[in-house]
Protein backbone atom coordinates (compact mmCIF):
# COMPACT_ATOMS: atom_id res chain seq x y z
CA UNK A 1 0.00 0.00 0.00
CA UNK A 2 1.03 3.76 -0.97
CA UNK A 3 1.90 6.04 2.44
CA UNK A 4 -0.70 8.49 3.14
CA UNK A 5 -0.26 11.49 5.17
CA UNK A 6 -2.04 11.54 8.51
CA UNK A 7 -4.39 14.58 7.48
CA UNK A 8 -5.16 13.44 4.06
CA UNK A 9 -7.86 10.51 2.89
CA UNK A 10 -5.68 9.74 -0.39
CA UNK A 11 -2.28 9.39 -1.10
CA UNK A 12 -0.65 11.81 -3.82
CA UNK A 13 2.43 11.40 -6.02
CA UNK A 14 3.53 14.39 -7.59
CA UNK A 15 4.98 14.57 -11.34
CA UNK A 16 6.56 17.23 -13.44
CA UNK A 17 6.48 17.44 -17.04
CA UNK A 18 8.81 16.32 -19.10
CA UNK A 19 10.88 18.63 -21.00
CA UNK A 20 9.19 20.97 -22.79
CA UNK A 21 9.79 23.41 -26.12
CA UNK A 22 9.67 26.55 -24.09
CA UNK A 23 12.59 24.66 -21.95
CA UNK A 24 14.59 23.56 -24.55
CA UNK A 25 14.46 27.03 -26.30
CA UNK A 26 14.87 28.76 -22.60
CA UNK A 27 11.43 30.87 -22.31
CA UNK A 28 9.20 31.40 -19.65
CA UNK A 29 5.75 30.34 -20.79
CA UNK A 30 3.26 30.78 -18.07
CA UNK A 31 0.39 32.15 -19.48
CA UNK A 32 -2.86 29.84 -20.11
CA UNK A 33 -3.05 31.75 -23.28
CA UNK A 34 0.49 30.53 -24.29
CA UNK A 35 0.50 27.61 -22.51
CA UNK A 36 -2.24 25.61 -24.12
CA UNK A 37 -0.73 25.78 -27.63
CA UNK A 38 0.78 22.67 -29.03
CA UNK A 39 3.79 25.17 -30.17
CA UNK A 40 4.58 25.08 -26.09
CA UNK A 41 4.36 21.58 -25.54
CA UNK A 42 7.14 18.39 -24.92
CA UNK A 43 10.26 18.09 -26.73
CA UNK A 44 11.28 15.12 -28.13
CA UNK A 45 13.04 14.28 -24.97
CA UNK A 46 10.79 15.26 -23.07
CA UNK A 47 8.22 12.69 -24.40
CA UNK A 48 10.84 10.34 -23.89
CA UNK A 49 11.15 11.22 -20.15
CA UNK A 50 7.32 10.80 -19.45
CA UNK A 51 7.65 7.26 -20.92
CA UNK A 52 10.35 6.52 -18.68
CA UNK A 53 8.05 8.02 -15.52
CA UNK A 54 5.19 6.25 -16.48
CA UNK A 55 7.27 3.31 -16.23
CA UNK A 56 8.91 3.59 -12.95
CA UNK A 57 5.50 4.69 -11.43
CA UNK A 58 3.61 1.68 -12.96
CA UNK A 59 6.74 -0.62 -11.48
CA UNK A 60 6.17 1.83 -8.07
CA UNK A 61 2.89 0.95 -7.88
CA UNK A 62 3.03 -3.24 -8.79
CA UNK A 63 5.93 -3.73 -5.93
CA UNK A 64 3.30 -1.99 -3.96
CA UNK A 65 0.52 -3.82 -4.62
CA UNK A 66 -1.68 -0.72 -6.04
CA UNK A 67 -4.57 -1.67 -7.97
CA UNK A 68 -4.15 0.18 -11.13
CA UNK A 69 -8.24 1.24 -10.26
CA UNK A 70 -7.44 3.44 -7.33
CA UNK A 71 -4.60 5.53 -9.30
CA UNK A 72 -6.32 9.25 -10.68
CA UNK A 73 -4.37 11.43 -13.09
CA UNK A 74 -5.23 14.99 -12.52
CA UNK A 75 -2.85 17.47 -14.30
CA UNK A 76 -2.15 20.97 -15.44
CA UNK A 77 -4.43 21.62 -18.63
CA UNK A 78 -1.48 23.15 -20.36
CA UNK A 79 -0.06 21.47 -23.09
CA UNK A 80 3.29 20.40 -22.05
CA UNK A 81 1.34 18.96 -19.10
CA UNK A 82 -1.63 17.15 -20.81
CA UNK A 83 1.04 15.22 -22.93
CA UNK A 84 3.21 13.87 -19.40
CA UNK A 85 0.15 12.65 -17.82
CA UNK A 86 -1.22 11.04 -21.39
CA UNK A 87 1.95 9.41 -22.13
CA UNK A 88 1.71 8.60 -18.00
CA UNK A 89 -1.58 6.94 -18.58
CA UNK A 90 -1.02 5.21 -21.57
CA UNK A 91 1.94 3.59 -20.09
CA UNK A 92 -0.43 2.29 -16.96
CA UNK A 93 -3.17 1.09 -19.52
CA UNK A 94 -5.29 3.54 -18.54
CA UNK A 95 -7.95 5.45 -20.94
CA UNK A 96 -6.68 9.47 -20.87
CA UNK A 97 -10.51 9.62 -21.55
CA UNK A 98 -12.07 7.77 -18.90
CA UNK A 99 -12.86 9.47 -15.05
CA UNK A 100 -9.51 8.49 -13.93
CA UNK A 101 -7.80 11.23 -16.22
CA UNK A 102 -8.94 14.68 -15.33
CA UNK A 103 -7.89 18.26 -15.65
CA UNK A 104 -7.63 20.54 -13.17
CA UNK A 105 -6.96 24.50 -13.96
CA UNK A 106 -6.00 25.15 -10.33
CA UNK A 107 -2.85 22.68 -10.90
CA UNK A 108 -1.95 25.52 -13.90
CA UNK A 109 1.70 27.08 -14.46
CA UNK A 110 2.16 29.77 -11.93
CA UNK A 111 1.57 32.92 -13.85
CA UNK A 112 4.82 35.12 -13.95
CA UNK A 113 2.99 38.17 -15.48
CA UNK A 114 3.24 40.11 -18.77
CA UNK A 115 7.00 41.27 -17.94
CA UNK A 116 8.31 38.30 -17.74
CA UNK A 117 5.94 36.12 -20.10
CA UNK A 118 8.30 34.50 -23.31
CA UNK A 119 11.47 36.36 -22.08
CA UNK A 120 14.54 34.21 -21.21
CA UNK A 121 14.25 31.53 -18.16
CA UNK A 122 17.32 33.77 -17.13
CA UNK A 123 14.38 35.56 -15.69
CA UNK A 124 13.16 32.93 -12.96
CA UNK A 125 16.38 33.92 -11.01
CA UNK A 126 15.21 37.17 -10.35
CA UNK A 127 11.95 35.70 -9.38
CA UNK A 128 13.11 33.78 -6.89
CA UNK A 129 14.87 36.56 -4.99
CA UNK A 130 11.21 38.28 -4.89
CA UNK A 131 9.83 35.06 -3.52
CA UNK A 132 12.50 34.67 -0.51
CA UNK A 133 11.75 38.56 0.08
CA UNK A 134 7.74 38.59 0.29
CA UNK A 135 5.92 35.35 -0.81
CA UNK A 136 3.20 37.55 -0.18
CA UNK A 137 4.08 40.08 -2.92
CA UNK A 138 3.78 39.21 -6.80
CA UNK A 139 5.38 40.73 -9.73
CA UNK A 140 2.99 43.13 -11.38
CA UNK A 141 -0.18 41.16 -13.09
CA UNK A 142 1.67 37.80 -11.78
CA UNK A 143 1.10 35.36 -9.03
CA UNK A 144 2.87 35.44 -5.94
CA UNK A 145 3.81 31.87 -4.18
CA UNK A 146 0.79 33.24 -1.63
CA UNK A 147 -1.74 33.13 -4.17
CA UNK A 148 -0.66 29.61 -6.17
CA UNK A 149 -0.89 28.24 -2.78
CA UNK A 150 -3.97 29.39 -2.44
CA UNK A 151 -5.60 27.86 -5.72
CA UNK A 152 -3.84 24.40 -4.60
CA UNK A 153 -5.21 24.64 -1.68
CA UNK A 154 -8.98 24.11 -3.38
CA UNK A 155 -7.64 21.62 -6.04
CA UNK A 156 -6.59 19.63 -2.65
CA UNK A 157 -9.94 19.85 -0.51
CA UNK A 158 -11.19 19.02 -3.52
CA UNK A 159 -9.83 15.77 -4.50
CA UNK A 160 -9.95 15.32 -0.70
CA UNK A 161 -13.82 15.55 -0.56
CA UNK A 162 -14.22 13.41 -4.37
CA UNK A 163 -11.77 10.42 -3.39
CA UNK A 164 -10.78 8.11 -0.23
CA UNK A 165 -8.17 5.03 -0.63
CA UNK A 166 -7.08 6.86 -4.07
CA UNK A 167 -3.40 7.52 -5.29
CA UNK A 168 -3.59 10.77 -7.10
CA UNK A 169 -1.06 11.40 -9.34
CA UNK A 170 -0.70 15.54 -10.28
CA UNK A 171 1.39 16.32 -13.08
CA UNK A 172 2.20 20.10 -13.01
CA UNK A 173 4.55 22.55 -13.05
CA UNK A 174 8.04 23.46 -10.96
CA UNK A 175 6.84 26.32 -9.53
CA UNK A 176 3.49 24.48 -7.91
CA UNK A 177 4.89 21.65 -7.41
CA UNK A 178 7.80 23.00 -5.07
CA UNK A 179 5.21 25.04 -3.33
CA UNK A 180 2.72 22.16 -3.35
CA UNK A 181 5.45 20.24 -1.22
CA UNK A 182 6.09 23.02 1.39
CA UNK A 183 2.92 23.42 2.55
CA UNK A 184 2.31 19.89 2.87
CA UNK A 185 5.68 19.04 4.76
CA UNK A 186 4.86 21.94 6.82
CA UNK A 187 1.10 20.81 7.52
CA UNK A 188 2.55 17.44 8.60
CA UNK A 189 4.27 18.96 11.34
CA UNK A 190 1.71 21.18 12.18
CA UNK A 191 0.12 19.76 15.52
CA UNK A 192 -2.96 21.62 15.65
CA UNK A 193 -6.82 19.73 16.08
CA UNK A 194 -7.94 21.34 13.39
CA UNK A 195 -8.93 18.97 10.62
CA UNK A 196 -9.83 20.63 7.71
CA UNK A 197 -7.26 20.31 5.32
CA UNK A 198 -7.78 23.96 3.73
CA UNK A 199 -7.49 25.57 7.33
CA UNK A 200 -4.77 23.36 8.03
CA UNK A 201 -2.94 25.41 4.91
CA UNK A 202 -3.57 28.04 5.98
CA UNK A 203 -1.91 27.75 8.77
CA UNK A 204 1.11 26.63 6.99
CA UNK A 205 0.85 30.28 4.79
CA UNK A 206 3.44 32.18 6.61
CA UNK A 207 6.92 33.99 5.10
CA UNK A 208 9.49 31.94 6.38
CA UNK A 209 7.61 28.55 5.24
CA UNK A 210 6.20 30.09 1.45
CA UNK A 211 10.03 31.62 1.24
CA UNK A 212 11.61 28.33 1.07
CA UNK A 213 9.72 26.64 -1.85
CA UNK A 214 12.56 26.46 -3.61
CA UNK A 215 14.12 23.71 -1.21
CA UNK A 216 11.89 21.50 -3.33
CA UNK A 217 12.71 21.80 -6.91
CA UNK A 218 12.15 18.91 -9.40
CA UNK A 219 13.89 18.27 -12.68
CA UNK A 220 11.91 17.80 -15.21
CA UNK A 221 9.48 14.51 -15.80
CA UNK A 222 10.99 13.94 -12.09
CA UNK A 223 8.27 11.51 -10.14
CA UNK A 224 8.06 11.47 -5.98
CA UNK A 225 5.59 10.34 -3.69
CA UNK A 226 4.45 12.93 -1.01
CA UNK A 227 5.11 11.50 2.21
Amino acid sequence: MAETLPFLRNSYWILRHGKSIPNENGLIVSSMANGTLEEFGLAPEGIHQANLAGKLLDKELKTRNIPIETVQICYSPFSRTTHTAKIVADVLGISFKSCQCKAMIELRERFFGPLFELLSHDKYAEIWILDEKDPFTSVEGGESVADVCSRLSIALASLEAAYQGCNIVLVSHGDPLQIFQTILHAAKDKTSAQVDISSRIKQVMTHSILSQHRKFALLTAELRQIK
